[in-house]
């Protein structure tokens, strides 16, 4: 693994990489920063594991603690309709396509309310526009301006795309349940996340697009003279224009946090130490919640476009579906993952999991220069999935050899 990114560091092809893991116990301890990260003065600094890295999608996972949290207070159920606290969901209508003169969408009444399961697990009928083309379209011509900043119900005002509950497309679902979050607690996302997520793992270096915290600027991975405003283009691939366009905290993608730290949250649910949730609470995370027809429209995205995207490593074809936070693995992929494995990722560079079976959870950031080359990152983050675990299991097999001790 080191010598795969160390090579392509040394290419020029990235920047650097921060890559962390632990075992169940904690006894296990894989923490690496390699390479350099340039300042926004152009002066270069070897990478620390406490730089402060874009999570881009991977804070969606955050967001679902968030949410669970509330459902374990009783102030949000997962099942139940979500209208009085979110009546513009349940307002919204299915766009099923547009009529002949290509302007006038065709909707049809929603069948079903959306609930907070479906938020979490994609299968709400929402979608990102550039998900689908009939949102996109739709965007274009009735979303208003994308140009000003705008808040979680303005930006994603959008139809849903199929019936809630019948389907699965990846979604700005967990953007609404932060905002279902501020609603029941009267406080940002950003501060129940500090206060129920940070505070207990002892961690103080996380903040919410934009960072304005001193401290955590001057170790900004993404705040360079190729992305001066830190929108994080290189991690998104260049882009970076979601939090160019947001106001407030965005629970889909909008958290700065250390790679340091984020392991310690992932920890947190593998060894189930009630830290953040409780017991039955994290058990139910690892189970899937797609209905039969949410499960085939899984599968149909899985082998899409988008595919080699929300796939997070595994075969095409394999059997997964979708837990509470991320894609959950429902068979056991020898050398690589267990069943029921929860994974997901950030943008084109970072990647997490959680492999409950093996005892064992990672995060790997890859640290790419601009123009981001795409296919060396998801190869990249893959020799990290891979090697991490042959690490692992290389090292419980010398502690369990007493001629090795």
């Amino acid at each position: 693994m080191e010598q795969s990114f160390n090579d392509a560091i040394a290419s020029g092809k990235i920047n650097g990489a921060v890559l962390c893991a632990t075992d169940t116990s904690g006894s296990f301890v894989f923490n690496k920063a390699l390479g350099e990260r340039t300042l926004i003065s152009g002066e270069k600094r070897p990478q620390q594991l406490d730089d402060v890295l874009y999570l881009a999608s991977a804070t969606k996972l955050f967001a679902t603690i968030a949410s669970l949290q509330c459902v374990e207070d009783g102030s949000l159920t997962l099942d139940e309709d979500l209208s009085s606290i979110a009546p513009e969901l349940a307002s919204k209508q299915v766009l099923t396509g547009f009529a002949g003169d290509g302007t006038t969408p065709l909707l049809e009444p929603a069948a079903r309310p959306i609930t907070l399961e479906m938020l979490l697990s994609h299968s709400s009928g929402l979608s990102y526009h550039f998900m689908n083309q009939n949102v996109a379209l739709w965007r274009e011509k009735f979303g208003g301006s994308q140009t000003e900043r705008r808040t979680v119900e303005d930006l994603f005002n959008y139809p849903l795309v199929f019936q809630p509950g019948e389907g699965w497309m990846y979604s700005p679902g967990l953007d609404w349940a932060g905002r279902l979050v501020e609603r029941v607690t009267g406080c940002s996302l950003g501060e129940n996340i500090q206060r129920r997520i940070f505070d207990p793992l002892g961690i103080t270096d996380g903040q919410f697009y934009p960072v304005t915290r001193n401290e955590l600027r001057t170790r900004m991975v993404d705040l360079n003279p190729d992305d001066p405003d830190a929108l994080g283009k290189a991690v998104v691939g260049g882009g970076g224009d979601m939090n160019k366009r947001t106001i407030g905290d965005f629970g889909g993608h909008g958290l700065f946090l250390p790679g340091i730290d984020f392991i310690k949250v992932l920890h947190s649910l593998l060894a189930n130490d009630e830290k953040l949730l409780k017991t039955g609470t994290v058990d139910n995370m690892f189970e899937n919640h797609l209905s039969p027809q949410a499960i085939k429209s899984h599968q149909a995205a899985l082998s899409g476009p988008a595919g080699v995207f929300l796939r997070v490593g595994t075969e095409l074809g394999a059997n997964v579906g979708y837990g509470l936070g991320g894609l959950l693995t429902l068979e056991e992929s020898y050398g690589w993952h267990g069943d029921r494995t929860l994974t997901w990722g950030g943008g084109l560079t970072l990647t997490w999991f959680i492999d409950r079976q093996n005892g064992l959870c990672g995060v790997g950031a890859v640290q790419a220069a601009l123009p981001v080359q795409v296919e060396l990152s998801a190869s990249l983050k893959q020799v990290f999935r891979l090697d991490i675990h042959n690490k692992y299991m290389a090292w419980k097999g010398q502690r369990g050899n007493p001629e090795k001790e």
